[in-house]
């Protein structure tokens, strides 16, 4: 591959968004006392309660490649810590559900705030056409990823 090619320029770009976003989320990890895991699995959640996903311990464990009893631990740690709560799922009580605190949600607004403000700010400066052309490309890279994560 040429190292050159404008399209491994993005590749590059992506690499470093990348890096700048698991460093933030580190440092937001180390300041509540979370492991790395434990912001992922933050992540799906919020993404699962946005998306109308009705979250289980074993959805959770799957998006994050945990076993059971792992995700049990991170369950209950983060249920510890007042970040995740778990309930009963009223159409099968047989099933528990996790939804994100609004504690948590809290924090994460605290901190990644003035990050997500910024891209904001700077996808406004996109006309519709050019903010459709990042979403279908950033759609497809992502796409792509999690084909190579499963092979």
């Amino acid at each position: 591959m040429d190292e050159q090619s404008p399209a491994m320029g993005l590749v590059h770009l992506l690499r470093a968004i990348t890096v700048e976003f698991d460093l933030l989320g580190a440092e937001f990890a180390g300041r509540h006392g979370l492991h790395p895991t434990d912001v992922r699995a933050l992540i799906h959640l919020l993404d699962a309660a946005r998306d109308g996903t009705r979250a289980t311990p074993g959805w959770l464990g799957e998006q994050l490649r945990l076993n059971s009893a792992g995700t049990t631990a991170l369950v209950d740690r983060l249920e510890r810590l007042g970040l995740v709560r778990r309930s009963r799922d009223t159409a099968d009580r047989r099933r528990v559900l996790l939804e994100v605190e609004d504690r948590a949600k809290e924090l994460g607004w605290a901190f990644f705030g003035p990050v997500i403000g910024g891209v904001v700010e700077v996808a406004e400066g996109f006309d519709a056409g050019e903010l459709e052309t990042v979403r279908r490309f950033l759609a497809a890279t992502l796409e792509s990823a999690g084909r190579a994560r499963s092979e």
